[in-house]
């Protein structure tokens, strides 16, 4: 299988903590952030791209989407933060060659007074660990 998740969750907490030095990013789904802000990073699916899968069934690409949600729990500017924390991972993510499929806000269940907002990505990545444009 090709794994590519450590790499990208990896490279956005870096660069999040550059920008965000108290920020809690994390690889898993958080529905009641401890910490904020909150950057959640998971991948949602991982499946062989059929394309080019060889004559014995060898895996050479694989079709990976992300999600990934921004929480902001500021008295004041809760969603100016949120966005531009998700423009630094919007920057981020088309740098490597990931392509935006979804971004919206969606309210937060456990805590109506937590901005969040939802982005999801998608991509081929090659069995190189290089991403492809679909």
């Amino acid at each position: 299988m090709i794994d590519v998740e450590n790499q990208v969750v990896t490279m956005l907490s870096n660069a999040i903590h550059e920008e965000y030095p108290d920020a809690f990013v994390t690889g898993e789904y958080v529905p009641a952030p401890a910490k904020f802000p909150c950057v959640s990073i998971e991948e949602k699916d991982n499946a062989v791209w059929r394309r080019t899968r060889d004559n014995i069934n060898m895996e050479n690409h694989a079709l990976v989407s992300y999600e990934i949600n921004v929480y902001s729990n500021k008295t004041k500017g809760k969603k100016s933060q949120a966005k531009a924390i998700s423009a630094l991972v919007d920057d981020l993510m088309l740098a490597l060659g990931f392509d935006r499929a979804m971004m919206t806000t969606l309210p937060n269940m456990s805590d109506a007074t937590i901005y969040r907002i939802t982005i999801r990505y998608r991509a081929v990545v090659g069995k190189n660990n290089v991403v492809y444009r679909e």
